[in-house]
């Protein structure tokens, strides 16, 4: 047997940490994974991995993964080869659209699209033959309103100040639990020790949530707020900035501080506080401890997106910054500087140009809001889709009211999936499409090079062969176009491989052959641990994409979204709110079919203060019957003083149980789907961004 020792990141979440990987070649001429290590010469990571790393080889292994299309023949699944697979997705898709319209077919793009570089280099090379207003993908369930606010405030939606962790003294965050997602639009290995270290400074760490998480266990201090209620506190602690003048000036050209002084000079904390939940001298106390700090960051992430007022709070979190002089600062708030900027090589955003048939939500960077599917689906007449494709999504689990587009998805005339499982979304396609997997693939991080803590850079070589007849997830959406083009007469432009890609990015970057560093693919094929380009700098004044280039510190959008604000009605005294729930061993709903990540104590109850039981004459782990305006499920309740009185927390990803879903491992866990409960008519109204935080729901015994 002959051992080979490999070095590249994992891709399973944005941490990106780098990892030694050794395989074995077995007597039989298979190559065998026989250990997966942090890289301690990693650049970035350090030697540290989470549980998800380990679990790559389950992913390699798992009996249940696909590895050939599969056609549905009524209840029954048949391999078939992979042109009349792309023959017939082009037949179908051609016929729909040429009865019905351009629209009639829509897409899904799940999250792991933005984690496997052939799916961002080549989708769009079929995707975008089909001209279809319809698109739709995962961001509008998590960071639609960051990437808004900053096309707004910054004229380009990936230019997103990223908190400084290694240089801060003072660090608020907001709808973020880094521990369990490690780092989310801050890409952040190893960030307990990160957090860890700004105490070690002197320095502080805050955490602001609805229940005690894991890093709000390990912050210096931890405020509960009411869900929903992040932009009455953040607009308490700005206002409070201004009126007992704690503002610093910044060296950024700023247009519009002085509307916003005024927009909100009625909202101050003692106002705020019965919004939020948070005492009034809780929240002045907050803004003097960020004021004073020499550097401070304020980090809003996911749990701030996904509310009523989503948009209103990344705006607010931006100002906090800016007019303490910690935006585009050291220690601060500071963009990253990639090797690979799509920030320079893209139009950077587009809002509203079109809007949902039904609804009317708006379209964001040519996407609309996935709150609205089912019902583009199920709504009849011109324009309604008939035609699905999802790239690497189950937007059943992951979606608001999961169980209404479950009976959307029935009612199709055709659906292809570009997907390793039959899932819970999959079950109703005619036609799977899986790639291969993801240490057959190389591949480079684009997305998150562009949210890291510091600027780095790597190539991951693939660790192991292209199995005979399998495809790329690149090769097979030029295999889709290219029969779609025949069937249609589409023109068809050149392509070339991701990898070729990434090299002339790479030499036309802020790194490459104009540089010191003459950054190509070639120099990274030299540095298997990566490569450091360097700590954070200032860089937004010269990297702004605003008309006038000028941070524009008060969009008319979100401005006049301050009036919905105050007049949003409260939740009833005695109202039960629901909030989500992360785990490191968990990303989304895809990975519970590994054994190494659900194997331990069970976490799929829902948790709840033990107020709150007693007050329902409910007991600690009795099975209870959770019910939303949408839905009801059935599903084990844990008391627990680490939530907040009045808030039930429910684990995102997980139902497994339903008919047709072929993942073993998966199937056998207990638990419920959060999304069953979670409400399509809730959302941001400025983006549309679903609202799947703060559900009212009530519970009682089962």
């Amino acid at each position: 047997m002959t051992k080979t020792i490999h070095h590249r990141a994992c891709h399973l979440c944005e941490a990106i940490c780098g990892l030694t990987i050794e395989t074995t070649l077995q007597d039989d001429a298979t190559v065998h994974i026989s250990s997966i290590k942090g890289d301690a010469q990693d650049t970035f990571s350090r030697g540290h991995i989470c549980p998800k790393a380990v679990a790559l080889q389950d992913i390699q292994n798992d009996p249940d993964r696909l590895r050939q299309p599969m056609l549905r023949i009524g209840s029954q699944w048949q391999p078939i080869d992979w042109q009349t697979a792309f023959d017939l997705v082009a037949e179908r898709l051609a016929d729909i659209q040429q009865r019905h319209g351009q629209n009639a077919v829509a897409v899904y793009q799940g999250n792991p699209s933005v984690h496997n570089y052939g799916l961002m280099t080549h989708s769009n090379y079929f995707l975008g033959l089909l001209k279809t207003r319809n698109r739709f993908s995962a961001t509008s369930v998590d960071q639609l309103p960051q990437h808004l606010t900053s096309y707004l405030m910054y004229g380009h939606g990936l230019l997103l100040p990223i908190a400084d962790i290694d240089h801060t003294d003072f660090m608020l965050i907001l709808g973020a639990n880094p521990l369990a997602s490690n780092g989310s639009i801050m890409t952040v290995p190893d960030v307990e020790k990160r957090l860890k270290a700004i105490q070690a400074r002197g320095g502080k760490v805050v955490v602001v949530d609805p229940r005690r998480s894991e890093t709000a266990a390990i912050a210096d201090q931890h405020v509960f707020i009411r869900p929903g209620g992040d932009a009455a506190l953040l607009l308490g602690v700005l206002h409070t900035l201004f009126a007992e003048g704690l503002t610093r000036d910044s060296h950024l050209p700023v247009d519009g501080l002085e509307q916003v002084r005024i927009a909100i000079a009625s909202m101050d904390a003692e106002a705020m506080s019965l919004r939020c939940g948070v005492p009034a001298e809780q929240i002045k106390q907050l803004a003097r401890d960020f004021a004073s700090a020499e550097r401070a960051v304020c980090y809003g992430r996911m749990g701030i997106s996904t509310q009523a007022f989503g948009s209103v709070c990344h705006w607010l979190v931006q100002l906090i910054n800016l007019v303490t002089g910690n935006l585009d600062r050291v220690g601060g708030a500071l963009c990253t500087e990639p090797a690979l900027d799509l920030v320079a090589s893209t139009s950077g955003g587009g809002f509203n140009r079109w809007q949902s048939r039904v609804s009317g939500l708006p379209e964001y960077a040519g996407e609309l809001p996935v709150s609205a599917l089912a019902e583009e689906m199920l709504t009849e007449g011109q324009g309604q889709v008939r035609a699905l494709i999802t790239v690497a999504g189950n937007p059943v689990l992951s979606t608001p009211n999961g169980r209404r587009l479950d009976k959307a998805l029935d009612g199709l005339e055709f659906m292809v999936c570009v997907d390793l499982y039959i899932n819970e979304t999959t079950r109703h396609a005619d036609l799977i499409l899986p790639s291969t997997s993801a240490l057959e693939n190389d591949h480079y991080d684009s997305t998150f090079n562009m949210f890291a803590v510091r600027n780095v850079t790597r190539f991951n070589r693939a660790i192991l062969a292209k199995p005979e007849g399998a495809r790329h997830d690149w090769e097979i959406f030029v295999g889709l176009a290219e029969a779609f083009a025949l069937k249609t007469g589409r023109e068809l432009k050149p392509t070339i491989a991701p990898a070729h890609m990434v090299d002339r990015g790479l030499r036309a970057g802020l790194y490459g052959d104009a540089s010191d560093f003459k950054l190509s693919l070639d120099t990274l094929y030299g540095h298997p641990h990566g490569m450091d380009l360097g700590a954070l700098k200032p860089n937004l004044a010269s990297r702004l994409r605003t008309a006038n280039q000028r941070v524009q510190a008060a969009p008319g959008l979100i401005l006049a979204d301050l009036e919905r604000f105050i007049t949003a009605v409260r939740p009833q005294a005695d109202e039960l709110l629901l909030i989500g729930r992360r785990h490191v061993r968990s990303n989304n709903s895809w990975m519970h079919n590994y054994h190494r990540l659900v194997k331990g104590k069970p976490r799929h109850q829902l948790l709840m203060h033990p107020d709150d039981l007693a007050s329902r004459c409910l007991s600690d782990g009795q099975r209870v019957r959770v019910t939303s305006r949408v839905g009801m499920i059935e599903v084990e309740v844990i008391g627990s003083h680490d939530m907040m009185p009045g808030v039930v927390s429910l684990p995102h990803g997980w139902g497994h149980g339903r008919p047709g879903v072929q993942m073993a491992i998966a199937r056998a866990q207990p638990g419920e789907s959060a999304n069953d409960l979670t409400d399509e008519r809730q959302m941001d109204a400025v983006s549309g961004n679903a609202a799947l935080n703060g559900v009212p729901v009530t519970v009682v015994a089962a």
